[in-house]
This record gives structure tokens, sequence and C-alpha cells, in this order.
């Protein structure tokens, strides 16, 4: 196919629908179609955002009610224990009980108004066994007599500190804990501690909320309405005339979008939350307006009905332009189409250019190809037949200084050992050439701790030339595995040479390697030298961390490749104490049983 008729049909069918452009111009009903999408939509998204605003600002308007039920009751729970305890210490005091064994009181009402300061007590009052008011807080009440009041009488009879709640002529109610004071057995008198609960109550005024507080017989005893003390929950709630703390908890507009109410207080829909006070039966109950719910949701419905209303406001602005779009459209397309003629010549000349330059970098990155296959091949063969030959070198020297000294027959022993070396160096060029095809040979079995002995046997004259403390530990049992046995161990003699080029600085140079059999064979080679600095880019051709001249950066490459065609892999960390470890793992062989790998784990 002829790119440059390509070209031409590209550029013809954008100049084409630059002319369906200017047709539709002329056709608005896709405009008129947006502007009635933009009202439904409108409407639609008003009405859904409406709802599910409304359930959740009231649903955190309901959490925050039962939080602050829960903080008035731990403050009501709070002043009546802090009062509970002054009469049992008022009752052991011994200037109030030589008082009223001596009928003598001209201390004891100062005596009072000084503790009721330091306790933050609403009164404190003594009564002798009569009944009779001989010491108080309030001087207006010495003298009364209180013989019927509940406080003296349920003290006298339980003879412990007992709670009682009485209603005063106000309407309010009192709230004192009394005890009776005893002596050798004898009842003395009554020490009264009243709680000053009317002062939680007027801090409750001050919110928006409307509160009360009930007994264990559904009667209020507190509340920030004072006509509703005394009263019953539904008779308060009967209660025509609004008080100011009703106006200001409950001034809510009626609208077609209030949610159901829990309760309603003059007529006005309201939420109604209820506590449970761990004291007598008592409740504690709020009622909570709509209108901050109401407030928040008409908020953001007018934030959300002010971006339909620009929005709208930018579709009637696109209709108002439409006709000046229309002629400037028309002179757009032929300046546009000349343009794209002029394009077109440029587009096609460049395209030839560039497929000339595409033909020349092909050839280019074939022969680079080639070069670096040769070059990785030769670097390869270098790196593996290096140690061999030093190997060769270190025999030959011994066997030129045994020779001279007269001792042929272990001169013999070393020419063996260099023999064994070029089979050595021929079964590596053969692996290497396996290596390039990225194939195996043919496997069998082969026991890891033969493979291990046979690698350090290899290693043994660098070994010698340097102080290095080798670690071997492998199992009693053969570890069998399916590999090839002269790639396995070219693997484990580099992992060894490595090792012994990671500690070539260390003063107690260290080298450890383990043979371990559990669901797989593992060989482990650790040093304490001073670890890998990238471990990401370990088993990348040509990268290492050697000086110029030492390593080519292909040895853990090849390894890795090895390990992975006998259906193992080769990973490597370092370790938290220093040095790293490299580690082998290959599939067990057990006979009668299918090869495995364990790429597929």
């Amino acid at each position: 196919m002829d790119p440059c008729l390509g070209d031409d049909e590209h550029i013809e069918d954008r100049a084409g629908r630059r002319r369906g452009v200017g047709a539709r111009l002329y056709n608005p009903w896709w405009l008129r179609a947006t502007v009635v999408l933009i009202f439904i939509t409108a409407l639609g998204s008003i009405w859904g955002t409406n709802v599910w605003l409304t359930d959740r600002f009231s649903e955190n308007t309901r959490v925050r009610s039962e939080l602050r039920l829960a903080l008035y009751t731990g403050n009501l729970m709070s002043e009546l224990q802090r009062n509970s305890v002054v009469p049992l210490l008022f009752a052991r005091d011994p200037a109030l009980i030589s008082a009223l064994n001596d009928n003598d009181f001209s201390t004891t009402s100062a005596r009072l108004i000084t503790a009721q300061k330091e306790i933050g007590a609403a009164s404190i009052r003594l009564l002798d066994a009569s009944g009779r008011v001989v010491g108080s807080t309030d001087r207006y009440l010495i003298g009364t007599n209180s013989v019927a009041a509940p406080f003296f009488v349920e003290a006298l009879r339980s003879r412990d500190t007992v709670f009682t709640v009485s209603e005063m002529p106000s309407g309010a109610h009192e709230f004192a804990y009394s005890r009776a004071i005893l002596s050798e057995g004898r009842t003395l008198g009554v020490i009264v501690v009243g709680a000053d609960l009317t002062r939680l109550e007027r801090s409750w005024a001050g919110i928006s909320d409307a509160v009360a507080v009930t007994d264990s017989e559904g009667t209020i005893i507190l509340s920030t309405e004072p006509r509703w003390r005394g009263l019953t929950l539904p008779q308060a709630l009967a209660v025509r005339s609004a008080p100011s703390a009703i106006q200001r908890a409950f001034q809510v507009t009626a609208d077609w979008t209030s949610s159901p109410a829990d309760a309603y207080v003059q007529g006005r829909a309201v939420m109604r939350s209820e506590a449970r006070v761990p004291f007598r039966g008592w409740r504690m109950i709020s009622f909570t307006a709509y209108s901050s719910v109401r407030e928040r949701v008409n908020a953001i419905l007018a934030l959300q009905i002010m971006g339909f209303a620009i929005l709208l406001a930018g579709a009637f602005w696109m209709l108002s332009r439409r006709a000046r779009m229309q002629s400037v459209a028309y002179m757009r397309e032929s300046a546009d189409l000349r343009a794209l003629n002029a394009r077109l010549t440029r587009e096609i000349a460049e395209r030839e250019r560039v497929q000339k330059e595409l033909r020349v970098a092909e050839q280019t990155m074939q022969q680079s190809s080639k070069l670096a296959a040769l070059g990785e091949m030769s670097a390869g063969v270098s790196h593996e037949l290096n140690q061999p030959l030093a190997a060769m070198k270190t025999y030959l020297a011994g066997a030129r200084l045994l020779l001279q000294r007269g001792r042929p027959e272990e001169a013999l022993s070393s020419f063996q050992r260099i023999d064994d070396l070029i089979d050595r160096m021929g079964a590596i060029t053969r692996q290497l050439k396996s290596y390039a095809r990225k194939g195996g040979e043919a496997v069998e079995p082969v026991d890891l701790r033969a493979a291990v002995s046979s690698a350090l046997t290899m290693m043994e004259p660098q070994l010698r030339t340097r102080t290095i403390r080798i670690i071997r530990n492998v199992p009693r049992e053969r570890v069998m595995v399916l590999a090839d046995r002269i790639r396995l161990e070219q693997v484990l003699i580099n992992l060894l040479r490595n090792a012994v080029d990671a500690v070539r600085d260390r003063r107690e140079a260290t080298i450890e390697i383990s043979v371990e059999a559990a669901a797989h064979a593992y060989v482990s080679v650790r040093d304490n030298g001073p670890g890998v600095s990238d471990l990401e880019k370990l088993f990348e051709p040509f990268w290492t961390t050697k000086k110029p001249g030492e390593g080519t950066g292909l040895g853990l490459a090849i390894s890795s490749t090895i390990v992975a065609d006998f259906g193992g892999r080769l990973t490597a960390h370092n370790e938290t104490e220093g040095g790293a470890v490299f580690r082998v793992e290959l599939p067990l062989h057990l006979p009668g049983q299918p090869r495995q790998s364990l790429a597929a784990e």
C-alpha cells in the first residue's frame, strides 16, 4: 500500500469533517437539546442532592445531640457524686457532734458557710433531733422546723446517706443529700447538703436545644423551660405558649423538604433524643430543631443552582454567537484547504526521506546486534576460562617445584589436575554455546553435595593463596536434583569466586556454603563482605561492581540463566549484620514424578 495515498485520503477525510461542521452550524437542534438536558439534569440533581444531604445532615445532627446528652449526663452525675460524700464527712465532724451534745450553735453557721464555699454546695443545714434548723448557710432558715421534710424523715429511717427531691413553692425542685448524726448510739440530728443542679439547668438554657430531665415516674424535675417542671413529658409538650428557650430552639420554616419529625413542640417539627441517667431511673430528653439542617442543605442547594445557572448562561451565550461563527467558519474552511494541500506536499516528501533513513537504520541495527552478540560471547569465554587458566598456572608452578625437588610422582598428580582442567575448559566452551542458544543440554540426577565438593576443589588454588575461613554445612543424606553436573558446578564456582572477591579486604574473611533440603533443594553461599549495592541490576549482563579489568559482569547473568534452565531460580539479598547471600533454589528430584519448575509457582 502506498503511504502517500493513505495521507491523501486522511487529509480529504479531515476536509470533509470540516465541511460537515460548517453544515451543522445551520442546524442547532443539538444545542437546544443540550439546554433541555441541562434543565432536566439540574432538576434531578437538585432533588437528589436535597434528599441525600437532608438525610446526612439530619443524622449528623442526631449524633451531635446524642453526644451532647452524654456530656450533660456526665456533668449531672459528677455533680451528684461530688455532693454525695459531703454528709458522711459532716456526720463524723467532732465539732458538729459537740455542738449538738452541748446545744451550743454559736459558730455552727459560720463553719457551714465556710464549708459551702469550699465544696460549692447549694446549701448546708444542720437539724437537731427534733427537726429544728440549728445551723444553716441561709440564716433565714435558722429556727424553722423541718420535722416532716422528706430529707429529715428518710435520714432517720435509713441512718445512711439518702437522696431526696422536694418540690419548692416556686415550682422548682430541691435536691438534697442528708444523713443522721449519731453519737454513742443516739441520734443527735441530721446534716442536709443541697446539690446545686439548677446551675447545670442554667448552662443548658444557653444552647439552642430544649433539655428536660425526668425522674423514675416520668415527672420533669429539671428543664430549660420553667413551665415544664412538675409536669409529665406529654403534658409539657402540650403547653401552648412558646417560651423563650423554645423560640430559640425551634425557628424552622415548614417546606416540602422537611424530614419526618420525632416530636412536635408548639406544632413545630423537632428531633427528639433520649438518654438514660444512671441514677434512680432518671432520663434526659433533648429536642433539636431542624433549622440548622435546612440552613446547611439550602446553602449547598443554592451553590448548586448557581452552578447550573452559570452553565445555562454559557449555553445561551453559545446560541448568541452562532450566527457569527457561521460566517467565520466558511472563511476558515477555504484557508484550511489551501494549508492542507501545502501540508500534503510537505508530508509526502518527508515520508520518502524518513523511509530511506529507516532502511539505513535497520541495516545499522542488524550489524550492531551481530557485534554485540560477538562481544558478549567473547567476554563470556574470557570470564569463564580465566579461573581454570589461573588454576593451571598454579599447578604448573607447583609441578615445576616438585620436579626440581625430585618428586616426580607428586608432579604427575598436578599434571593430571591440569588435564582435568583442560577437559573442564572444553566443557565450559560447550556450555557457553548452550547459553548462547538459550537452551539446556540433557540433565541427569545430580547430588548437590558432590557438586559443592567439586566446586570447592576447583576453587582450592585460589583459596590457598588467601586466609579465608570456609564453613561447609551439608546434610548426611543425598540431595538429588535434575541438572547438568558441569553447568551446576559452573554456577557454584561463579558464586564462590564472587564471594572470594567480596571478602578480599576483610581481616577475618569467612565464606559459608550450605546445602538444605525441604520442599525444594537449596544451596546458599554467604560471605561477610560489604554486600551488594544494587540488587535490582545484579543479574543484568555487563553490570559489575568490580574495577575495570577485574570482571565483565557476565558471571551472575550466565549463572541465573543456567539455574532457570534447570527449573529453579537464583536470588540474592544482603544480611543485616553485613555481607551478601546468594541462594540457588532447585526442585528436588523424586524418582517416578515428572520434572517440576519453580517458575510456575
